[in-house]
């Protein structure tokens, strides 16, 4: 499932370290920090590194992960969308952070359905999964609009923080 895949507006692309400028740019917005963690991704080198050891791991090893979300008319980095496989989750979970610009705008919406279809129809996925901060109101409209439930919390193994669980069956 390596792409790249598109939508009505929008291109999704396996993240490479050619978005490292981006990503940099991305897990330091006051959203990510605050909703996601603190990375410490500090330059573009950090970027990169975080690019190959947290990101293209799972790609080589399950063939999916994290998208970066471009506008296709101009390929303009807006976001990232992908599918995370997690210690301590049964199923993909499905994940999504965008620069604040561009919220609000559907792209979130439009990107995630794209990843959600494939992972039904060409990973044959009969269930997806999401997690979020409970302070993280805008997530869970989106998973609730994309027709997730939440199931209740779930705390990830090494993580103090005790996230909401959203599901979603074929």
């Amino acid at each position: 499932m390596t792409g790249p895949f598109q939508t009505e507006r929008l291109t999704l692309r396996l993240t490479d370290e050619s978005d490292a400028p981006f990503i940099q740019e991305l897990v330091n917005t006051p959203q990510w920090l605050e909703y996601i963690g603190d990375r410490e991704v500090r330059s573009e080198e950090d970027a990169a590194r975080y690019i190959r050891e947290m990101m293209l791991p799972q790609v080589r090893r399950l063939g999916y992960g994290n998208y970066t979300v471009l506008l296709t008319a101009d390929g303009t980095r807006i976001g990232t969308c992908g599918l995370y496989d997690r210690k301590g989750m049964d199923f993909p979970d499905l994940g999504f952070a965008y620069l604040p610009k561009f919220h609000r705008r559907g792209y979130g919406l439009e990107a995630a359905q794209k990843l959600i279809e494939l992972a039904f129809t060409h990973l044959d996925y009969e269930r997806i999964l999401a997690i979020t901060v409970p302070e993280n109101i805008g997530s869970q409209r989106l998973l609730e609009r994309l027709g997730f439930a939440r199931e209740g919390t779930v705390r990830l193994p090494k993580d103090e923080v005790e996230l909401l669980r959203y599901a979603l069956d074929r």
